[in-house]
């Protein structure tokens, strides 16, 4: 079982920037993906940003030039750096991450999410 926290979320004005931070623990396997999906309200989730299994950042057309992900493999901790946020990114944003055996994927965990609204 794996227990990811989500911090960081708020309400910021268009153009603003916000600092997302998941801190994963609780599991016996290792983890392999982790990344950042968001949902709107009334909306799919979606793909923010994630890292593959060699550490290899895939962005969602949306955020690229304007998000950044970060890991700490050691400390089993992910951020996302938000700048030139738009009313359009407002969403739960949800930290995910993927357990390994064998090299392979065997389980997929969730957070609880933080809420990020983009508001004059």
């Amino acid at each position: 079982q794996v227990h990811l926290v989500e911090s960081g979320g708020g309400l910021v004005e268009p153009g603003g920037s916000l600092r997302l931070s998941c801190a994963a623990s609780g599991s016996n396997t290792a983890i392999g993906r982790m990344g950042w999906y968001r949902q709107a309200s009334g909306m799919q989730r979606e793909l923010v940003a994630t890292f593959g299994r060699r550490e290899n950042t895939v962005y969602a057309d949306s955020a690229k030039g304007r998000f950044t992900i970060s890991r700490d493999v050691a400390k089993n901790t992910i951020d996302l750096q938000m700048n030139s946020l738009q009313p359009a990114d407002t969403a739960i944003y949800y930290c995910y991450a993927q357990t390994m055996n064998w090299g392979e994927p065997v389980a997929d965990y969730w957070g609880q999410g933080t809420l990020v609204t983009v508001s004059s």
